[in-house]
């Protein structure tokens, strides 16, 4: 597929921004240092002639003692001073974040230096090993005083071969260390496989409202030859030339300008940088940021930095154009345009795609047409979602499931326990993993069942009583399409199926992803259709191994809802059995392999959110599975665009198609970022449901039969049944003769 837009984690897109803007700040940088002071006074008058932010400019500086990155096969071409973000942004991109895991990972630099120092301990004796245990044992981790001098702690050429060894294992595990000292001879072996990067410190220029402006990232011993006031004289160069860099060429959104104000977050840097941040026009704050942390308000804005599609050049290099025909897709310059619309093979050419392009781009208005106040704020093109989730404090529960947020290194992923994966997804109430840190959005109670068929938002929040207000949509387009397959339309393609009628369903959720991490948002499901039993089987390879096979069944009791180990779900879905109280339970299943690998009995509807066909080869054999089961399957995609190429990825493998799409009434109302079009993108924006091609023995001889002419033209079936009614004795005995 050509755009990537509504199935690309966000963060991503996020990382090959930062890497791009590092990569042509490390190029321009070393092209700065060259030159003359007579060159560096140009470059400062031009600064002084731009235009000011009346916004406050931050220059934070960020240590960084725990954290080392380890670069695994491929990292030649990862990220790095001289290399770009082609990687992340080349006709074939990684969709996910644990696509980059061959690329580059994190190691904890902390458990290395414990594991570094007993090493030393081991090789050099019972004297070093007395100094080196007595700070640790008082505070049970490693002194402070050995990170900030290494050249203290280690002699000289021992820093790497520590760098070397605390990257040794690469999760982190006491096991693999204590496997690691094993012997020398091993020792020595990872140490020329695995050398973890230490980013000593990260300088980082953003405004007063968390918008990214630059960034440098300092390596381990770039900045530590001469202790700490040397570090400090050699950061104030390198911070004066990012600061320039931030200013001529921001990073966030917005043309060149400076800002009205600077402030430091480093009382030496701030000493340092008196003298030259005015030859800027820049007024410097009276004092340094004594401390930061988020303020109420701060947050790092989502960059809306875009693309060419082609070369895949940020804005922040090249002015972006889009399309002057269809106005969807971004080029920087004629010859890109040009070499998109000869492109080979035609049906991949803009050419091609120009006109129908330009029939989705008509779609714009249509989506964004939904009921809630915030409606015109969150389907704009500059739509900034982690501002929107922070000013009403979404940053806990499932809400930090659609933000850039991730857990950082050593953050433990699953409380221990029999259900690793699936335990801290189903640990607490729904509607507290629903809930942000102001008032409540959610109620607890839920109403009586709805009179009618529910066919909107507002249909829906009218029922259940929330303020159009409430971004609760954002989380609930997920059950809430299921609601609206079901009750909608599956009796409209498939009424011999009488679905509504039925008082237990098996679903599949197929190639589950995003949906499987709120999965307790599915609880929705019972109080819309409390006379149905519900069991949720989440299918792909995608999913945690570790939660392969594991079953789960969610019960209300009283105001809570309670997760306790399933079992005879099946029994229990065929005589629709209820539990006490007269409610259902909702049964949860995980099968961590591909759909086409599944094996058990067959479900009566089969879903997928945001499917993209054309994007996994898997589809490739789980669509002929599904041509074989000839079950239901409706399909969310996140644009027009997708819904055709799912049409052409099922005719290639199965010979069928899809039906038209359609809009779907509970689309996500958030917009999604799309790098390199302006095309808009919603999740769950379209519905379709897959069209089987024709078994073959049903094309030509459907009325006869499959059998011989000569045994289907007798009519041997009436003729004995006359004779039984006049004759039963003789008639009974002439069949069991024959």
């Amino acid at each position: 597929m050509e755009f990537v837009s509504g199935y690309r984690d966000e963060f991503l897109d996020f990382t090959a921004l930062l890497f791009g803007w590092f990569r042509k700040f490390v190029a321009d940088r070393g092209a700065v240092e060259t030159i003359l002071e007579g060159r560096w006074q140009q470059l400062e008058a031009q600064i002084r002639r731009l235009p000011q932010d009346p916004a406050l400019w931050v220059l934070h500086v960020l240590p960084n003692h725990s954290v080392g990155i380890s670069l695994g096969r491929g990292a030649e071409s990862g990220p790095g001073p001289g290399l770009g973000a082609g990687w992340l942004l080349g006709d074939e991109p990684p969709l996910h974040l644990r696509d980059l895991t061959p690329y580059v990972s994190f190691v904890s630099l902390e458990e290395g230096e414990q594991g570094e120092e007993e090493e030393e301990e081991e090789e050099n004796g019972d004297d070093n090993a007395s100094t080196e245990k007595v700070e640790p044992e008082e505070d049970g981790e490693p002194a402070h005083g050995i990170r900030e001098s290494p050249q203290e702690a280690n002699p000289p050429g021992e820093a790497e071969e520590t760098e070397q060894e605390a990257g040794g294992a690469e999760d982190g595990c006491p096991e693999d260390r204590a496997e690691d000292r094993s012997g020398p001879e091993k020792r020595k072996g990872q140490k020329s496989e695995a050398a973890p990067l230490h980013l000593s410190c990260l300088l980082l220029v953003t405004d007063e409202h968390g918008t990214i402006l630059g960034i440098d990232l300092l390596m381990e011993g770039a900045q530590r030859s001469s202790g700490k006031g040397s570090e400090t004289e050699n950061l104030a160069p390198r911070a004066y030339a990012l600061l320039c860099h931030s200013m001529a060429c921001p990073m966030g959104s917005g043309d060149p300008r400076k800002p009205r104000q600077l402030t430091v977050g480093d009382a030496q840097l701030h000493r340092k940088l008196e003298s030259l941040v005015p030859r800027l026009g820049v007024k410097l704050a009276k004092t340094p940021m004594r401390t930061w942390g988020p303020q109420p308000g701060f947050t790092f804005a989502s960059l809306r930095a875009r693309t060419c599609h082609v070369c895949h050049k940020h804005s922040f290099e090249v002015k972006l154009t889009p399309c002057p025909q269809c106005g969807a897709v971004l080029y920087c310059g004629e010859a890109c345009l040009r070499a998109d619309w000869r492109r080979c093979p035609d049906d991949v050419s803009h050419k091609f795609w120009c006109p129908r392009l330009a029939a989705f781009m008509e779609r714009t208005g249509e989506l964004a047409t939904l009921p809630f106040t915030y409606t015109a704020e969150v389907t704009s093109d500059t739509f900034n979602k982690e501002a929107f989730l922070a000013s009403r404090g979404l940053t806990r529960g499932y809400w930090t499931q659609i933000s850039m947020l991730i857990p950082g290194p050593g953050t433990p992923r699953h409380p221990q326990g029999s259900t690793p994966s699936l335990g801290l997804l189903l640990n607490g109430d729904p509607y507290q993993l629903l809930q942000g840190d102001g008032p409540a959005l959610m109620p607890s109670v839920p109403p009586d069942p709805p009179r009618g068929l529910l066919g909107s938002w507002q249909d829906y929040y009218a029922w259940r009583g929330l303020s159009l207000d409430s971004p609760m949509a954002v989380l609930l387009t997920y059950p809430l399409t299921v609601y609206y397959v079901i009750t909608r339309l599956v009796p409209q393609a498939f009424p011999e199926l009488n679905i509504q009628n039925k008082q237990s369903l098996k679903i599949h959720v197929v190639e589950a992803g995003k949906e499987f991490d709120l999965v307790m948002v599915f609880w929705e499901l019972l109080v819309l259709l409390p006379h149905v039993a519900l069991e949720l089987q989440f299918v792909g390879d995608g999913l945690p191994p570790e939660s392969d096979q594991q079953h789960f069944t969610l019960q209300r009791d009283g105001p809570e809802v309670s997760v306790r180990p399933g079992s005879g779900v099946s029994a229990r879905l065929s005589s629709g059995m209820k539990e006490k109280g007269g409610r259902r339970d909702l049964q949860i299943k995980v099968s961590a392999r591909p759909y086409h690998l599944l094996q058990g009995p067959k479900p009566d509807l089969v879903i997928g959110f945001n499917s993209g066909f054309g994007l996994k080869d898997t589809w490739l054999s789980s669509l002929p599975r599904l041509q074989s089961l000839r079950v239901p399957a409706f399909f969310t995609e996140s644009s027009e665009y997708g819904c055709v190429m799912d049409d052409q990825t099922m005719a290639v493998a199965t010979g069928g198609g899809t039906s038209p799409p359609q809009p779907n009434p509970f689309r996500s109302p958030f917009r999604l970022r799309a790098a390199d079009n302006c095309m808009p993108w919603y999740c769950n924006a379209f519905i379709f449901h897959l069209v089987y091609k024709p078994p073959p023995a049903s094309g030509a001889r459907p009325v006869p039969g499959p059998g011989p002419p000569a045994s289907t033209p007798a009519p041997p079936a009436p003729a004995p049944a006359r004779r039984r009614r006049g004759e039963k004795k003789p008639g009974r005995g002439s069949r069991r003769r024959r």
